[in-house]
Parts: structure tokens; sequence; C-alpha cells
């Protein structure tokens, strides 16, 4: 028996773990939605609402500053109440926000619909949570499996309404988008982990502090700031890039659909590779897909180069991230998980924050040639602290 100080006592149970996990995986599928649908329409939209070029891709740094915002309050609200009002609390804001950034489309207003997309960043704390609330009743065997919940929703539903309510384009899908979040927040009603202990009965665990100087902590932060953010900014810049290079918005979305598929497609199996071949493995593979991907970029700018390029980014990423919060798991006891991932996934969208604002100015006076090759200093260097890490074995007890 594993016995959760800050919960009550907890059964490692896998048959709970898969049925947490399928119900997360199918909530995921849903709220998975709103990051493809903002990536998708977002920058496009940028380009016919905001009053400078520069500017297309502020409503997704806006969304992503809205995620960095929202996981340090996630997480006080799963220790508080529990990871399902935590959840759930974060679908009645991305339903809400959805229907913001239509009124914003609807009424052409820039201003408004940023507001929409800062609150679909504060749904997108909650449901990027999902992959640490499938390893609350795992053991440690299962917790790579249990990470690996996966949807391509998402970039169907762009593609199927984007031209509902000619002429306002992807009005619709904001609409379809708020209606997907509503239903994952159903899906979730049927999720059971543990709940929060009296307040009287609660056991920090040791200091944050203390959590975060360990080495592997610091390789699996790194790990997966560099992996969110790299992908972050060539995905973010992708749609715009192929529509100014004459491409069709239905190319640019399909091309997002492909990278979608690439970032989640791989999850049925990265629990599997993480077991079979090792964390380190996988994380490395991830990171070498990363920089094939950045490759790709710089090497052409036809449809096949945009889709393949965007494909591979998106396993670089699904390796390299989940191989990185699995390593995170390994980093903290029961009783610490709700800081220690919380914060783990601030710094990571803390970080996209930063490089997200940069990537539109950088799309509009260097190129996409030029936003690839950011990808290749940051990706090496944490492949070198990977390597120093796996070698020296560095493990925490927990």
């Amino acid at each position: 028996m594993a016995v959760v100080a800050d919960f009550s006592p907890v059964v490692a149970d896998d048959r709970l773990a898969r049925r947490n996990a399928l119900v997360l995986a199918s909530a995921q599928a849903l709220a998975g939605g709103n990051n493809t649908v903002i990536v998708a329409t977002a920058g496009i939209i940028g380009t016919m609402l905001a009053p400078d070029k520069g500017l297309a891709t502020l409503p997704i740094s806006i969304m992503v500053f809205g995620m960095w915002l929202g996981t340090l309050p996630v997480g006080m609200l799963a220790r508080r109440y529990g990871r399902r009002f935590a959840l759930q609390t974060g679908t009645v804001v991305g339903a809400i926000s959805g229907l913001v950034c239509c009124f914003g489309v609807l009424s052409a207003s820039f201003g408004i619909f940023l507001l929409g997309a800062f609150g679909c960043g504060l749904y997108s704390a909650a449901h990027q949570s999902y992959r640490f609330a499938a390893t609350d009743t795992a053991s440690d065997t299962y917790k790579p499996k249990a990470i690996s919940v996966a949807a391509i929703i998402g970039s169907t539903t762009v593609i199927v309404s984007k031209d509902l309510w000619a002429p306002h384009l992807f009005a619709a899908t904001f609409i379809a988008q708020s209606a997907l979040a509503l239903l994952a927040g159903l899906v979730l009603t049927q999720l059971k982990s543990p709940p929060p202990a009296p307040r009287h009965q609660r056991n920090e665990g040791r200091p944050l502090s203390e959590i975060v100087r360990q080495p592997l902590f610091i390789a699996a932060a790194s790990c997966g700031v560099v992996s969110y953010v790299i992908m972050n900014m060539v995905m973010t810049s992708a749609p715009i890039a192929m529509v100014d290079c004459g491409h069709s918005v239905t190319d640019s979305t399909l091309g997002i659909q492909w990278h979608v598929l690439g970032m989640y497609a791989p999850s049925f199996i990265t629990g599997y590779l993480i077991l079979r071949f090792g964390v380190f493995r996988i994380i490395g593979l991830g990171l070498a897909l990363l920089l094939v991907a950045a490759g790709l970029g710089i090497a052409g700018q036809t449809v096949a180069h945009f889709w393949v390029g965007l494909a591979l980014l998106g396993m670089g990423w699904n390796f390299a991230f989940i191989g990185a919060t699995t390593l995170v798991t390994d980093c903290h006891r029961p009783e610490e998980r709700n800081k220690v991932q919380a914060f783990n996934d601030f710094l990571i969208f803390g970080t996209m924050a930063l490089g997200s604002f940069a990537s539109g100015e950088m799309l509009a006076l260097l190129g996409w040639a030029s936003v690839n090759a950011t990808a290749f200093p940051p990706v090496l260097a944490v492949a070198v602290l990977l390597a120093w890490v796996a070698r020296r074995r560095v493990r925490l007890p927990v």
C-alpha cells in the first residue's frame, strides 16, 4: 500500500489507473481541441485583426501567458479540493473563453479576441495537468503508460467548422470549442482520483527549494522546457508561414493536423518504449527528431516540407516531453506531487510565454528558416545535460 500523506490512503491500483487513463484520454480528446483550435486559427485571425503584422502571433502568446498564470492555481485547487474539481473548473473557463473568442471574431475586435485567448490559456493549464492526474493511482511500472494520453479532434473541428458562419472565418470554430470543453467536463465526472485530506492531516514534505536543486529534476525540467518551447515556437509560426508562402488555409490546417497526430498518436506506445528502452533514450530520440524537423524547415517551403516537418516536430515533442514528465514523477514523494508538478509546469509555460512573444516578430523580420534555426542551440545544450545525468544515474530517494 502506498500511503499518501496529504491525501487519503490510496492503493497503487493499475486497474484503476487504466480506467482513469481511459477517462482522461477521452477528456483530452475533447479538451485538446482547445489548443489545436487556437494554434491553427489564432495566427491567421491575428493577421486579419492585429494593427501590425508582427503582432499576428500575439493571441497565441497571450494563451501561453494564461497557461503560465494558471498552472499554480490549478495545483492549489487540486491540493485543496481534489484533482477532479480543479480539472472541471478548467472546463467551465474553457467553455466561456470559446464564446468570448467567437464574439471577438464577430465584432472584429483584436482586444476581445485576446481576452478570449487568455481564458483559453487558463483552460489549457488545467487540461495539461491531465497527464499527471493519470498517475495518481498508478504503480511505478505503469506511470509511463498512464501519462501517455492523447487526442486529435481539434484539427478536424477547425477544418469542418471554419466556414460555417460565413463571412466570419473561424467564428463557428470557437462555438465548437466551447461545446468540446463542456463535453470534456461531463467525461471528467467519471474520474476517480484520491480525495483531499483534512487540512490538519496534510504533510507538506520536503521544501520545494530542496527538490528542485536535485540534478534529476533540473534535467527533467530542462527537457520539458526546451521540448515544449521549441515545439511551440515552430508550431505557432507554421500556419502563418504556410499562408505567406502561398499555401491555402486548408493546407495550413492540415499541416497542424499532421502535427497534432505526431504529438499524440505515438502516445499509445511511448509508455511501452520508455519501459523497454529507458526514459533517457526515449528523451534523446525526441530531441533528435526535433532537430530533424528544424532541418526540414530550413531545407524548403513546399507543402511536403511543412507537413513532414510538423509531424516530426510533434513526434519529437511527444517522446521528449512525456519522457521528461516521467522523470518529474521520479523526483517527488506522494505528498509533494502537487507542488512539484505545478512548479514544473510553471517553469515550462513561463518560458513558453517569453518564446511565444518573440516568434511573431522573428517570423516577420527573419523568416521561417530562422525560426527553425533557433532550435539547435537549446536542444543540443539540453542533450548534453541529459547525457551527463544519465551517465551518473542520478536519482532521488522517494
